[in-house]
């Protein structure tokens, strides 16, 4: 069973003023395709989920060579969006979810992650200098729990109620912490 990378790319961005993922980093690539990309260089079975109706982005995705799922209720929440994905990937044996919004995570840092959740089929966070960061990991132990949550906290919940089961990876990776919520984060 794969570990699938997940690419979480159906939040609004209205702290951003709308249409976040298509905003281009200095390079002109959108940040949505950046971070996918860098997702695809650590894993090969990489699906991404967007708001339905969000059929540029979709596009924008899909050209890159992955399956694309349509969320009819992200608008209810990241959690929302993350068991949508999990249901059009159910019969992985893990999962690493990326944000759609961190184009500066350094592709090793989900190669490590990867490798320890294919592993441990635990759960796997990444820290740099004790702070912790993304991708997560989540073996498949989890689909449960995953395809249950509600709220826009994402599986903020799932590593709570699984403190004891969390692996923490030390990555000498700053752009693990580093997301994108206003233009100027972009430059």
């Amino acid at each position: 069973m794969p570990t699938v990378g997940i690419l979480l790319a159906a939040g609004s961005g209205s702290r951003f003023g709308g249409a976040k993922l298509l905003h281009r980093l200095r390079d002109g690539t959108p940040i949505g395709v950046a971070s996918l990309r860098i997702l695809m260089n650590a894993l090969p079975d990489v699906i991404a989920v967007v708001r339905a109706g969000d059929r540029e982005l979709s596009k924008l995705l899909e050209s890159e060579g992955i399956v694309v799922t349509h969320c009819e209720d992200a608008h209810l929440g990241m959690a929302r969006s993350l068991a949508c994905a999990i249901r059009a990937s159910i019969n992985a044996g893990a999962w690493v979810i990326a944000l759609g919004d961190m184009p500066f995570v350094a592709p090793a840092t989900i190669t490590a992650v990867a490798r320890q959740v294919a592993h441990s089929r635990r759960i796997v966070v990444p820290a740099y200098r004790g702070e912790r960061g993304h991708p997560v990991g989540f073996g498949s132990r989890y689909r449960a729990e995953l395809l249950g949550l509600e709220g826009d906290e994402g599986a903020r919940s799932v590593l709570k109620r699984h403190a004891q089961d969390v692996e923490i990876i030390d990555c000498e990776d700053p752009g693990m912490l580093r997301d994108i919520d206003t233009p100027d984060d972009a430059l």
